[in-house]
């Protein structure tokens, strides 16, 4: 009898990359702008790509998509302003904005996840990602530090036109494997998890990004893997898949 395929499908940003860089991107622009108003550059960042993310989700569910970046951009003065800067285009200017936007472009992998890929695969795992962020930009951070991922196992809602965590979003990726393959959805966001167990994966989540899993408020999710760093989910999800 055929054995059943493998197969580990990886959320990008937050998990497999860290926004470190982004940060620090901001606080070299904005960092000294910033601080008179009482706001460090990470977290002016943190609420401005969660607002953001609101918007995108927003626009999905209304079936209005527009890419994440362009949400991002279009979301910077607004979180300024709701930040407390009285006004925001004397603080910063749109120059200075598409800088810190670049800081996406410059995101880097959080140590250990070429050894995580290379454990899944040594396992018999085909190993995918599933962003919403564009799939040149996202692939990009994979070539810059030489870990291979080839480009057919990228998917992105850009091409699906609907945002994570909306459940035909992951179907869509869930379609893609055969109905005895071993599916797992691997992320360090806790309602990506969440959602991907809905229609199906087996959900394992990395405390890297969130570090609290809060529980209480994901009461329903089927987890099968709670781990710290990459490495020790990939190791949990191996030895579940025997």
């Amino acid at each position: 009898m055929t054995q059943p395929l493998k197969h580990v499908v990886f959320d990008v940003v937050g998990t497999c990359v860290s926004f470190d860089a982004y940060y620090e991107r901001i606080d070299s622009v904005l960092g000294a702008k910033l601080r008179p108003h009482h706001m460090t550059a990470q977290h002016f960042g943190y609420t401005w790509q969660t607002a953001a993310e609101l918007e995108f989700t927003f626009l999905s569910i209304s079936e209005s998509y527009k890419p994440y970046k362009d949400v991002l951009r279009g979301l910077f003065y607004r979180t300024l302003s709701l930040c407390g800067i009285a006004d925001p285009r004397a603080v910063a200017t749109e120059e200075e904005r598409e800088q810190c936007i670049e800081g996406y472009s410059a995101l880097q992998l959080r140590p250990g996840c070429r050894e995580t890929f290379q454990l899944l695969r040594d396992n018999g795992f085909t190993v995918w990602c599933f962003t919403t962020g564009d799939v040149q930009r996202v692939r990009g951070y994979f070539e810059r530090a030489g870990v291979d991922m080839p480009l057919e196992n990228f998917v992105s809602c850009d091409n699906l036109g609907v945002a994570k965590p909306a459940l035909r979003a992951y179907e869509s990726v869930w379609n893609r494997f055969g109905g005895n393959d071993v599916k797992w959805f691997a992320a360090a966001h806790m309602w990506d998890v969440a959602a991907a167990t809905k229609v199906g994966f087996r959900g394992a989540w990395s405390s890297v990004y969130e570090k609290e899993a809060c529980l209480d408020v994901f009461s329903d999710v089927k987890l099968e893997v709670v781990a710290g760093g990459l490495m020790e989910m990939a190791k949990q999800i191996v030895e579940k898949s025997q």
